[in-house]
């Protein structure tokens, strides 16, 4: 795949942008003539850029264990056969499971450009539930959600989960329930091929810019680093659409997620150590615990199935052999 195919909505007002310049240049110049070269045309950005981001002090983080889930049943019920007045029997009666995605995220949950369907890790997960619900995978209602509304489209229940490597923190356990841990990830940084750019210090020490999304617990580490100057954007192909433009020097969120995008884009490559790990659950909102119970049992079955690192092994093997997360359960 190109780097064109992977430009997010900004890249295709740039490629509208360039088609109006041609023409305006050629209606102004006289048959025959070679007239002024026109000017380059201004590259937009994309939309909700913050340059400088403006990034909340960090605030202290309560004390908890932030992958303990709540442990799950001893054996799920059937498809179909939910408890009564259960959240899970909610759902049913509604007919598809309401799950908050990224669907441009590639290898994780991205739409498959040959077949027009979602897939990926998390789209992996995301049908497994619905088959523990429905007895088949394709019950789900996917909506797609920026990296800031992860936490508010939970509160305004206006889905029933979210699987959008939802990092888990102590803070957010105030805000949100989640399932156990299903992806153990690393917060990196991607960078153009021949920068030069070996980790973040290189950019701290020309006083450099990193792009990361809205509301993510990268934006906040990429902050915290002296000297890097932090932009924020509301979805990640945003910033490599700054980074394609040479508006900032380097994009930073999880590995697996800076995976798919290199593979997308052959002219950009991940480099330096890992900034922290990132354990990531899916996210429920606090009254539906037995939801919460509910997929910690379909996370427990695909762990002694085999099937959660399948999925891992398919989708994300290029970043090496990753042991499936182990369930921690604080009840």
């Amino acid at each position: 795949m190109t780097r064109a195919a992977v430009l997010s909505r900004a890249a295709v007002r740039l490629g509208a942008a360039g088609v109006v310049v041609a023409l305006l240049a050629a209606c102004g110049a006289a048959p025959g003539e070679t007239g002024t070269p026109a000017p380059a045309p201004v590259v937009p950005e994309p939309l909700n850029v913050a340059d400088p981001a403006v990034v909340p002090s960090p605030s202290p983080q309560p004390t908890c264990n932030p992958v303990a889930s709540f442990r799950p049943p001893a054996s799920l019920p059937a498809p179909n056969r939910m408890p009564a007045g259960s959240t899970m029997a909610r759902i049913v009666r509604r007919g598809r499971v309401i799950v908050g995605i990224d669907q441009n995220a590639y290898l994780l949950s991205y739409r498959d450009p040959t077949t027009g369907a979602l897939a990926g890790f998390e789209i992996d997960l995301a049908e497994a539930i619905s088959r523990a619900l429905f007895g088949t995978p394709d019950r789900v209602q996917y909506r797609h959600i920026t990296t800031v509304d992860r936490i508010p489209v939970l509160q305004r229940r206006e889905v029933d989960m979210v699987i959008r490597t939802v990092t888990m923190n102590c803070e957010r356990w105030q805000q949100v329930n989640f399932s156990t841990e299903y992806l153990r990830a690393r917060q990196r940084i991607l960078v153009n091929k021949g920068s030069g750019i070996t980790s973040i210090q290189d950019i701290a020490a020309r006083h450099g810019k990193v792009c990361a999304t809205k509301g993510s617990t990268s934006i906040a580490k990429v902050a915290a680093v002296p000297g890097v100057v932090p932009v924020s954007t509301d979805i990640t192909l945003d910033c490599l659409v700054l980074l394609q433009q040479g508006q900032v020097d380097a994009v930073s969120t999880n590995d697996t997620i800076l995976l798919g995008i290199a593979a997308q884009d052959p002219g950009t490559e991940l480099v330096g150590p890992p900034m922290s790990s990132e354990p990531s659950g899916v996210a429920i909102p606090r009254d539906d615990r037995d939801l919460v119970r509910f997929v910690n049992g379909v996370l427990a079955r695909m762990r002694s199935s085999g099937a959660l690192a399948r999925s891992y092994d398919r989708w994300l093997g290029r970043l090496g052999p990753a042991p499936t997360p182990v369930a921690v359960y604080r009840d």
